[in-house]
């Protein structure tokens, strides 16, 4: 009995290698080259730019925030040091949104996988 299952299980593997073989030959179309994206230090350039400028919109929300709190506070220090708070924190925000691309093109010219 134990050589009918080793004999049906060799057969099932060797079907599983043949299936298998026959898939490697698919190729598989580049999802991401219409967007002009060949490799992966290009992909990771064009996620930090738009990463950077989501960055860049918030930050600008949160700087009209902190000027709406500035026009709430009504003189109370401890609102003013909130509304000055959060404009220093949307500040921080944008510069790191603006220079998000040129830190990651950075990174990947150290790292030696700069974009060609």
């Amino acid at each position: 009995m134990t050589i009918k299952k080793g004999f049906i299980y060799l057969i099932i593997f060797v079907s599983i290698l043949t299936i298998a073989g026959s898939v490697m030959a698919v190729t598989i179309d580049n999802p991401l080259a219409g967007g002009g994206v060949n490799n992966f230090p290009q992909l990771l350039t064009r996620i930090a730019q738009k990463v950077g400028e989501l960055i860049a919109v918030l930050g600008t929300i949160m700087i009209i925030i902190s000027g709406i709190l500035f026009l709430t506070s009504a003189g109370s220090p401890e609102k003013m040091t909130k509304a000055r708070t959060a404009l220093v924190y949307a500040i921080i925000g944008i510069t790191i949104g603006l220079a998000a691309t040129a830190i990651s093109t950075t990174i990947l010219n150290i790292i030696g996988a700069g974009t060609t």
